[in-house]
C-alpha cells in the first residue's frame, strides 16, 4: 500500500532540518520590504533594491547559499510540488518546462516521472533547464547540477508563514516575477488576517487532532502544519506526546481516546481513503466528542501538507469547522 504523501512530506522536512547546520550568506534581491527567516537551519535574508522584473543577473540567498541567475530563466524544473503551486502562482507557469511526479496542482503544470525523492540528473538535465527548484536535497543533487551549470534553488519545507513569504519572494526574483510574488503576498496575508478575524473567541480554547494515516501519525504546534491552526487558538494533543521535540509523533488509538479531542482532521482521505465514517468504525471511537458533534473534517492530504498559496484553503476550511461548533465564548 502506498505511504502517507503527508506523512513523506512531513519526515523530508525533517530529513531537510538535520541535513546541514551551515547559515547561507546574505544577499540581496528585489523585495518589497526586508524579511529575515529561518528554513529548516538555513537563515536567508531579503533586502529591498531598486531591481525590476527584467534586472538580470539576479543573486538570491537560497537553502543551499548564495545562487545567481544570469538570465530571465525560460525552462524551469520544479522538483517541489509547492514550488510548483508557488511559480503558477505568481505567473511564472510559462516559463516552467517540467515538473516532478507529485505535482498535481495546477492541472496545466507539465507532470512527469522526475522524482523529488530520489532524483536522476541525467533525466533532469534532459530538459535543459537554465533553473531547478528543489525542497530536498539527497546529498549530491545540487552540486551535480551546479557541474554542469545549472543554477538551483534549495527551498525546505517551511516552518512558518514568513518561510512561506520569503519562498514566493524567492521565486519571484529567480524568475523575474517580482511585482507578481509581492502580490500574492500580500493577498496570502490579508486573507489569512480576515479568516483569523472571522473565528468567534472562547472562554476555553477547543483541543483537535491533525491525523497524517491511520497509524495515528501526527504534527505538534511546533510544525508548520500546527503553526497554522494554533493561528485560531487550538490545543493539539499531539504536543504532550512529543517528549524527543520530533514534531511528528505516532499517537496510539488509547492516547487519543483518553485525549477526546473536540476536532478531528483528517489529511489521510487521498492517500489511504480515511473518513469520518471509517473514523467512527474504529473501535471506540464512536464515542469521541468530534465524532457525536460531527467535528471530523476530511482534508485534501495535497493542500494540507504543502505550504505554498492554498494554506489559505487549508486554515479557512479549519476555521469553518471551529466556528461551526458551540458555545462560543
Amino acid at each position: 500500500m502506498r505511504r502517507s504523501l503527508s506523512l513523506t512530506l512531513a519526515l523530508a522536512a525533517v530529513l531537510a532540518a538535520c541535513g546541514g547546520g551551515t547559515e547561507a550568506p546574505s544577499t540581496t534581491v528585489a523585495a518589497e520590504e526586508t524579511t529575515t527567516t529561518t528554513v529548516a537551519t538555513t537563515t536567508t535574508t531579503m533586502t529591498p533594491t531598486t531591481a525590476v522584473d527584467d534586472a538580470f543577473p539576479v543573486t538570491v540567498a537560497a537553502a543551499n547559499g548564495e545562487v545567481t541567475v544570469p538570465a530571465r530563466p525560460t525552462a524551469v524544473v520544479s522538483l517541489s510540488p509547492t514550488a510548483t503551486e508557488m511559480l503558477f502562482a505568481i505567473g511564472a507557469g510559462d516559463q516552467v518546462v517540467a515538473v516532478d511526479d507529485q505535482s498535481n496542482y495546477p492541472a496545466e503544470a507539465p507532470t512527469t516521472d522526475l522524482s523529488g525523492f530520489t532524483p536522476n540528473v541525467e533525466a533532469i538535465a534532459a530538459f535543459e533547464p537554465d533553473l531547478v527548484v528543489i525542497s530536498f536535497d539527497p546529498g549530491d543533487l545540487v552540486s551535480a547540477l551546479e557541474a554542469l551549470g545549472i543554477p538551483v534553488l534549495l527551498q525546505p519545507a517551511a516552518v512558518s508563514l514568513d518561510d512561506v513569504y520569503a519562498q514566493i519572494e524567492q521565486l519571484g526574483a529567480a524568475t523575474g516575477n517580482l511585482a507578481e510574488a509581492a502580490s500574492l503576498v500580500a493577498q496570502i496575508r490579508t486573507e489569512i488576517d480576515e479568516i483569523v478575524a472571522s473565528v468567534p473567541d472562547r472562554a476555553e480554547p477547543l483541543t483537535y487532532y491533525h491525523e497524517l494515516d491511520p497509524t495515528f501519525y501526527s504534527a505538534t504546534s511546533a510544525t508548520f502544519i500546527g503553526q497554522v491552526y494554533s493561528l485560531l487558538g487550538l490545543d493539539n494533543i499531539a504536543d504532550p506526546a512529543d517528549a524527543d521535540g520530533f514534531g511528528y509523533p505516532q499517537l496510539s488509538a488509547e492516547y487519543i481516546l483518553d485525549q477526546d479531542p473536540d476536532l478531528i482532521f483528517l489529511a489521510d482521505t487521498k492517500c489511504c481513503g480515511q473518513s469520518p465514517e471509517t473514523v467512527a468504525e474504529r473501535p471506540g471511537w464512536s464515542e469521541l466528542t468530534a465524532v457525536k458533534t460531527g467535528a471530523v473534517i476530511p482534508l485534501d492530504d495535497d493542500i494540507a501538507s504543502r505550504w505554498g498559496p492554498r494554506v489559505v484553503e487549508f486554515l479557512r476550511t479549519v476555521a469553518e469547522a471551529v466556528s461551526s461548533l458551540e458555545p462560543v465564548g
